[in-house]
């Protein structure tokens, strides 16, 4: 599961740079989807990034990154 949610941030990521509507609108829906089915067995913090569409974020997750800067919500990653 956490692999098709990395590749679909990729690509809705890839959406958001060339400005593409459809691709953004497409994106955000199949990780949406994901979200949904996978919510329960999902890393807790992975869910929170999505939750709140914290997108490169949830992808710096996903790739092991352990520099995620803390967002307004003041959490810790």
């Amino acid at each position: 599961m956490e692999e098709r949610i990395k590749e679909s941030l990729i690509l809705l990521l890839d959406g958001i740079k060339r400005a593409d509507g459809e691709a953004i609108a497409s994106g955000m829906a199949r990780v949406e989807d994901l979200l949904g089915q996978g919510r329960g067995s999902l890393h807790p913090q992975l869910v929170h990034f999505l939750d709140n569409r914290s997108y490169p974020k949830a992808l710096m997750f996903l790739g092991g990154d352990a520099g995620i800067p803390a967002g307004s919500c003041g959490g810790r990653s």
